[in-house]
């Protein structure tokens, strides 16, 4: 499964990179995380809930932020294992300053599903990637939004 696409954030490119390289933030903004703990050099253990459809289940695994290019670039890679299947995702990201407090956002990566989940549908699947990326996208303008008031 293909995930691509962009958004543009109102913060400078400095702001947004520090936000997504904070493990706090990342999974007060990741739907479904309920833990993500710090393992050193930029890998994380990761325990999630997800539901696709009628399925349920929690997936622990791990999750790596690599190629880092401060504050351009850099690539999220993840395996996620639970009982309906597996997940194996890298997203790279690209960030580029769109004015003095304008950043743009720009993902392309890939997700390889086994299991139940995989079984499920690639349409089913491409719409749950997009609800879940726009959930994303929304809890990160909320946290902005939160700092700027703070």
């Amino acid at each position: 499964m293909i995930v691509k696409g962009t958004h543009e954030f109102s913060v400078n490119i400095q702001q947004l990179w520090n936000y997504l390289m904070d493990p706090v933030v990342l999974a007060k903004i990741t739907p479904g995380i309920s833990q993500l703990e710090p393992l050193g050099d930029d890998k994380f253990k990761s325990i999630s809930k997800i539901k696709i459809g009628p399925v349920k289940s929690s997936f622990t695994g791990n999750m790596a932020v690599i190629n880092k290019q401060e504050p351009t670039s850099f690539t999220i890679q993840m395996e996620q294992l639970s009982k309906i299947g597996n997940a194996q995702v890298k997203v790279d990201m690209q960030l580029s300053e769109q004015g003095e407090n304008s950043t743009l956002l720009a993902f392309d990566g890939k997700a390889d599903l086994s299991g139940v989940i995989a079984r499920t549908g690639q349409r089913v699947l491409s719409g749950v990637a997009n609800v879940i990326t726009k959930e994303v996208f929304s809890a990160l303008e909320a946290h902005i939004a939160e700092e700027v008031v703070s």
